[in-house]
């Protein structure tokens, strides 16, 4: 699931001269001291600000914070607050979370793949590969192509946040409970006609990725998971980059997930909670060194060549601003600063985070935490993201 971003978005000790005056010096040490001026405190660097941002956000109430900052091949880690609050051990910047709608980038990449491969074209329509899936309540899959999945543009609807989904999933109370895809999207096209024509605006939809996913299976015969694993996680070597289909467990060096039920009053431990939710459109695991190196690989064209990079970042408005665009999977941003970065961020149950990374690869931010609520804007988004967004400009 997708979390809208906020509106708004080495330590070095001072050193304290001792001089010491002795008679026959005192008057070269007292000018001295006279001629040095005040003392001026050094710029905070990029990995100082984003230090800070976590920081904040503990003080707002995560558990804890972890990020990363890379420039060219140099990179720096920062923590606050605990992996677990049952043990207490630091947060992890190397540990796996769940990276939610981060998965989109894998989903959309695989979808460019075939259409290189001459397996597809994202002007097929959903209903060319995908017979009847799209089909009531006003919607109609023919007029609907895969290029508007990845870019949202579809009009479909949004079955997150139906009460049959989003009760229990947040209730949590049986991870292992089924969602066939087409289940979901059944759900989706029952909650209101459309109010757009496919192909007219921007609207964020999960749906969207659920579709692509059943399309990725429809052409190749196999599930996303296993396709991302083939095409994307083994070729980049993302040791630590996993795509559960059912089994709601963490494994290894993890984030504990938690949730607050009632705001400061309460957590509730989610981390083992329902993958088949989101499947395609934000089930994936990770780490932060992992999203940077997909990232990095994406954005330089590792993975796709020239004619599927252009679509890749082919972009529609998502504001009024012309601050924020979409293009497939990834989102270009402009940052108070007036930088640009690509980049996309992930919400599930208990997980929040999100990367940056520069037109080129060379400058690179991720941050993650380990609670969610299901509610966006919270102050600890803001703060750790407009931390991320700062430390991004400073790398510059």
């Amino acid at each position: 699931m997708k979390s809208r971003r906020p509106e708004a978005h080495r330590s070095q000790s001072r050193r304290t001269w001792s001089l010491r005056l002795t008679t026959a010096g005192a008057a070269l040490g007292l000018a001295a001291v006279i001629g040095a001026g005040p003392a001026v405190a050094a710029e905070p660097t990029p990995a100082d600000i984003l230090r800070a941002g976590a920081q904040k956000g503990v003080a707002d109430g995560y558990p804890g914070v972890i990020g990363l900052v890379r420039k060219g091949d140099t990179t720096q880690y920062v923590h606050a607050g605990v992996g677990s609050l049952a043990t207490k051990v630091p947060a992890d910047p190397k540990a796996r979370f769940r990276i939610g709608s981060n998965t989109k980038a894998f989903t959309a990449t695989v979808l460019l793949q075939l259409e290189s491969e001459h397996r597809l074209s994202l002007d097929d329509t959903v209903a060319r590969w995908l017979p009847g899936a799209v089909g009531a309540n006003g919607y109609d899959g023919s007029k609907i192509t895969l290029r508007q999945l990845l870019n949202h543009t579809s009009g479909l609807p949004e079955y997150a946040g139906s009460v049959d989904v989003s009760v229990p999933y947040v209730l949590n109370t049986d991870p292992r409970r089924p969602w066939p895809p087409q289940t979901l999207v059944n759900i989706a096209l029952k909650q209101h006609k459309p109010n757009s024509a496919p192909g007219q605006k921007f609207g964020y939809s999960n749906t969207n990725y659920v579709l692509a996913g059943m399309v990725i299976k429809a052409v190749t015969g196999n599930d996303a998971a296993t396709e991302i694993k083939q095409r994307i996680i083994e070729p980049l070597g993302l040791r630590d980059t996993t795509f559960p289909t059912s089994d709601p467990a963490l494994y290894g060096t993890y984030l504990r997930g938690y949730m607050y039920p009632l705001v400061g009053v309460l957590i509730r431990d989610v981390t083992a909670s329902n993958v088949q939710v989101f499947g395609p459109a934000g089930a994936m695991v990770s780490t932060q060194d992992d999203l940077a190196a997909f990232g990095r690989a994406l954005l330089t064209g590792r993975l796709l060549p020239p004619a599927q990079m252009a679509e890749l970042k082919t972009t529609v408005p998502m504001n009024a601003e012309g601050t924020a665009a979409y293009g497939l999977g990834i989102e270009h941003l402009k940052l108070p600063c007036g930088q640009w970065a690509w980049g996309h961020n992930g919400a599930v149950l208990g997980y929040f985070s999100e990367w940056l990374t520069s037109e080129d690869g060379s400058r690179q931010v991720v941050h993650a935490n380990n609670e969610y609520h299901m509610i966006a804007g919270t102050p600890g988004q803001l703060h750790t993201g407009e931390a991320a967004t700062k430390a991004y400009c400073a790398l510059s």
